[in-house]
C-alpha cells in the first residue's frame, strides 16, 4: 500500500467541536469530555501500541474536511419489520419507531437530545462504561458524537424485543458518530441488529462512521447483537463495544465485515455474573485495499463462566487483516471455560493477515484453549473440486464461502448463512452493497435458535 502523509490538523478544528457541542446542547460534563477528546485526537497516535505500528493497517486515511453538522433530507426506507423497534441514523438526524405494544409495556428509547435533557443521573447512565480514548480515531469518534440513544427493557418483560438500527451514509465528507447505551432487564430477551450501508460510492473524499455500544445485561437476560458492516469503500470506521453480564445471562456478539475502507474495532466484555455465557463471532471479507483491525478482550471475573471467540477472515488482492484476542481469567473465576479461535485464508500473494491470540490465566481451576492459522487455500481441496468439473475460480470461491459459513452456522440466529449470502456474493463479485430504492439490503425478520455446538443457547420463544 502506498502511504500518504496524514493531515490531522485538517480533519477537525476546535471551532467545529464547539459548534457541535452547542448544536446538541451538551450537558456540562460531556461538553468537557468532548473537548478533552479533541485534545487527545490532536496528540495521540492512530495505533498506540508501538509493536503494531509497522503493520500499515491505517495507511492513506485522510478525513480532511469531514463535517459532523451536515444536514439533508431523510434517506428513503423500506417498510419496517412488524412488531420491531426501528432506529434510523442518517444525514437528517435520528428517527425512532417503536410499536405501541412495546411502549405500553415499558420499553423506552430515548434519543440523544432526550438523554441530555434527562438530568444528571440519566446522562451518567448513558455515558457509563466510557473509557478515555487511547488512540487518535477513538478520540475523534468521541469528539464528533452526533447521534445516539438509550434503550431500556424492563425486568421480566414478557415479549422478545427486536431492534433494527439502520446507519445510512448518503453525502460526501459525512461523519456519523453513534453511541448506544442498552440495558436488558432481568429475564428479558433482545435481538438487536446494527446495519451500516451507503446510498452511493462518493468520489473525492473519505467519510467517517463511528460506533460505540454499551450493553448492561441483568440476571438471566438473553441478548444477541448482530452488526452488518457494509458501507462504501471510502468509509473509515471505528467500533467500540463493551458489555457486562449478570448471573446466568447469555450474550452473543456477531460482527460481519463486508465493506468499508479502513475498520478499527475494539470489543471488551466482562463476565461479571456467575454462570454467564458470552459468544463473540466475527467474519471479514477483504478485497482491493481494504483493511480490518480487530481486537477483543473477554475478561472472566465470576465463577462458572463460558467465553468463546471465533474469528475468520478471507482476504484477496491487497487486503489486510489483523485479529488480536485476549482472554483474561481473574483469580476468583473458577470453573471458567474459554476458547479463542482465529483463522484467516489468503487468496492472493498481496493479501496479508495477522492473528494474535493471548491467554492470561490467573486461576488454576479453568479450561482455556486457543487455535490460530493464516494460510492460502488448500490446493488439495481445489484439485478435488476441479476433478468434479468445477473451475478453479469457482472452487476457490466455494472453499472461501464455506470457510466463513462455519461461523455463520454457529451463530445463534436461524439461517444466518442464507441471510448474509447475497451481500457476501456481491462483495465477492466486486459489487458495492448500496442502499437504493427498491433494492434495500436491510436484514429481514430474524429468529434466535439453538445450535448443535451449543444446544442450551435458545430463547424460550421465537423473536417476532
Amino acid at each position: 500500500m502506498a502511504t500518504a502523509v496524514p493531515r490531522f490538523e485538517e480533519w477537525l478544528s476546535f471551532q467545529q467541536v464547539g459548534r457541535l457541542s452547542s448544536e446538541f446542547a451538551d450537558p456540562e460534563g460531556f461538553a468537557r469530555q468532548r473537548v478533552g477528546a479533541y485534545e487527545r485526537f490532536r496528540h495521540l497516535e492512530i495505533e498506540p501500541n508501538p509493536l503494531y505500528r509497522g503493520y500499515g493497517y491505517f495507511t492513506n486515511v485522510d478525513l480532511a474536511g469531514i463535517d459532523p453538522t451536515t444536514t439533508g433530507s431523510p434517506v428513503r426506507l423500506p417498510p419496517s419489520i412488524e412488531g420491531s423497534v426501528r432506529i434510523i441514523h442518517d444525514v437528517s438526524g435520528t428517527r425512532v419507531e417503536i410499536p405501541e405494544e412495546l411502549r405500553k409495556g415499558g420499553v423506552r428509547v430515548l434519543s440523544l437530545s432526550e438523554v441530555w435533557g434527562s438530568g444528571a443521573t440519566g446522562v451518567e447512565t448513558f455515558l457509563r462504561g466510557t473509557e478515555e480514548p487511547t488512540d487518535r480515531l477513538s478520540a475523534l469518534a468521541t469528539a464528533l458524537l452526533n447521534r445516539g440513544y438509550r434503550l431500556e427493557i424492563p425486568d421480566h418483560f414478557p415479549l422478545p424485543v427486536r431492534v433494527q438500527e439502520l446507519c445510512l451514509l448518503s453525502t460526501r465528507k459525512e461523519a456519523l458518530s453513534v453511541r448506544r447505551s442498552v440495558r436488558v432487564g432481568e429475564g428479558a430477551q433482545l435481538l438487536a441488529t446494527e446495519e451500516v450501508y451507503s446510498t452511493e460510492s462518493p468520489v473525492g473524499g473519505q467519510r467517517l462512521y463511528a460506533s460505540s455500544t454499551d450493553l448492561d445485561l441483568a440476571d438471566y437476560a438473553k441478548t444477541v447483537f448482530l452488526t452488518v458492516h457494509a458501507p462504501d469503500l471510502e468509509a473509515v470506521s471505528v467500533y467500540r463495544r463493551s458489555a457486562t453480564t449478570g448471573t446466568e445471562s447469555r450474550l452473543g456478539w456477531m460482527w460481519n465485515g463486508l465493506g468499508g475502507y479502513r475498520v478499527k474495532m475494539r470489543n471488551h466484555t466482562r463476565l461479571t455474573g456467575r454462570g454467564s455465557v458470552v459468544e463473540d463471532f466475527q467474519t471479514f471479507y477483504g478485497a482491493k485495499d481494504q483493511s480490518y483491525d480487530s481486537s477483543f478482550d473477554l475478561t472472566h471475573i465470576a465463577t462458572d463462566t463460558h467465553g468463546t471467540s471465533i474469528t475468520r477472515g478471507v482476504f484477496t488482492d491487497q487486503a489486510r487483516g489483523m485479529s488480536r484476542g485476549l482472554v483474561r481469567i481473574e483469580p476468583d473465576a473458577r470453573k471458567t471455560v474459554a476458547l479463542i479461535s482465529e483463522h484467516a485464508m489468503l487468496l492472493s500473494r498481496g493479501a496479508r493477515s495477522d492473528t494474535i491470540p493471548i491467554l492470561e490465566i490467573l486461576c488454576r481451576d479453568v479450561k482455556a484453549t486457543h487455535s490460530t492459522s493464516v494460510a492460502p487455500v488448500d490446493p488439495e481441496k481445489v484439485f478435488y473440486l476441479e476433478s468434479r468439473g468445477i473451475s478453479t475460480s469457482d472452487a476457490i470461491r466455494m472453499i472461501g464461502e464455506g470457510f466463513l459459513a462455519n461461523v455463520y452456522d454457529r451463530a445463534p440466529v436461524a439461517g444466518l448463512r442464507e441471510i448474509l449470502y447475497p451481500s457476501l456474493q456481491a462483495r465477492w463479485d466486486g459489487v458495492d452493497i448500496l442502499w437504493k430504492d427498491g433494492q434495500y439490503p436491510a436484514l429481514p425478520r430474524l429468529d434466535v435458535t439453538g445450535t448443535d455446538a451449543a444446544p442450551d443457547w435458545r430463547f424460550d420463544s421465537k423473536l417476532r
